[in-house]
């Protein structure tokens, strides 16, 4: 289901990502999986943006690369295998995809940290987890984590079958 083109009903990338990306922006796809919002953020950075794309399994970046080349796009985006606990990234981002993924990083607290130091000041990250998976009081208890390492946490979008938060540095 992570690239099945019926997910796009409920998790349509353009409709999410529209009010958070634009043009000349330098992008975190954190858990790109195999490129469902990778394709959508490399459309919405344009030609003076970048999207960084990290996944733990390079069969999934493989996947996602393949996408991207398809689309002709591959030259906006940076794929890099991750270990599972560090982003690993070395430069700053006007924003961050952290999608259905935040519950199964090993340790929470020091994942949100180097996120929040890999954001520009002022800039945000969206936070969905999957509803079915992350309970509200999971959830809750992961947004209170971000606030004691200094994000500003705001309600996100509405996105169906999914809990989400935007998280400003």
């Amino acid at each position: 289901m992570l690239d099945h083109p019926l997910r796009r009903l409920y998790e349509n990338p353009a409709r999410i990502l529209r009010p958070y990306v634009s043009e000349g922006m330098s992008v975190l796809d954190f858990g790109c999986g195999p490129g469902f919002f990778t394709l959508e953020l490399a459309r919405r950075v344009g030609t003076a943006g970048h999207v960084t794309a990290v996944d733990l399994q390079p069969g999934m970046l493989e996947k996602a690369r393949q996408k991207l080349a398809l689309a002709g796009l591959e030259g906006r985006v940076t794929f890099r295998a991750i270990r599972a606990d560090a982003i690993g990234a070395g430069e700053a981002f006007d924003f961050a995809l952290v999608f259905h993924v935040l519950h199964e990083v090993p340790d929470p607290a020091r994942f949100l940290g180097e996120l929040r130091s890999l954001l520009k000041p002022g800039r945000r990250a969206l936070v969905a987890e999957p509803g079915f998976h992350v309970t509200r009081g999971e959830f809750a208890a992961a947004l209170e984590t971000a606030r004691r390492i200094g994000f500003a946490a705001a309600p996100g979008p509405r996105i169906l079958f999914s809990r989400s938060a935007l998280l400003e540095a």
